[in-house]
């Protein structure tokens, strides 16, 4: 059975894929860029913990920092990579592919 226009873009239209990142650089670059993402991902969460807690004087600011922790973690690992990889002199590809579904 053939789907109908609609249903093919309804289809389309609960999912998404960006290409982030895709290309091959230099150690420094692939660093900067992978830091960025996190440095940004970490002040999303916590921006998005001030926003609960703010203004509400009788909160006790108890919020699950666990994927903060783990994002901040993942940028040490990642800082500890690129150092042992930075005298190398090689290049390095990052695919980085963002895919959005339906939930």
């Amino acid at each position: 059975m053939k789907k109908s226009i609609t249903q093919k873009t309804m289809s389309r239209a609960k999912n998404k894929s960006i290409d982030l990142i895709d290309g091959v650089f230099n150690i420094s670059d692939a660093a900067d860029i992978i830091n960025s993402v996190l440095d940004v991902k970490i002040n999303y969460h916590k921006l998005k913990r001030l926003s609960i807690t703010e203004g509400n004087i009788n909160d006790l600011c108890e919020y699950d920092n666990g994927r903060i922790d783990e994002l901040i973690k993942a940028k040490e690992d990642t800082r500890i990579f690129f150092n042992e990889l930075r005298q190398s002199g090689k290049k390095l590809k990052i695919n980085g592919i963002i895919s959005i579904e339906e939930a």
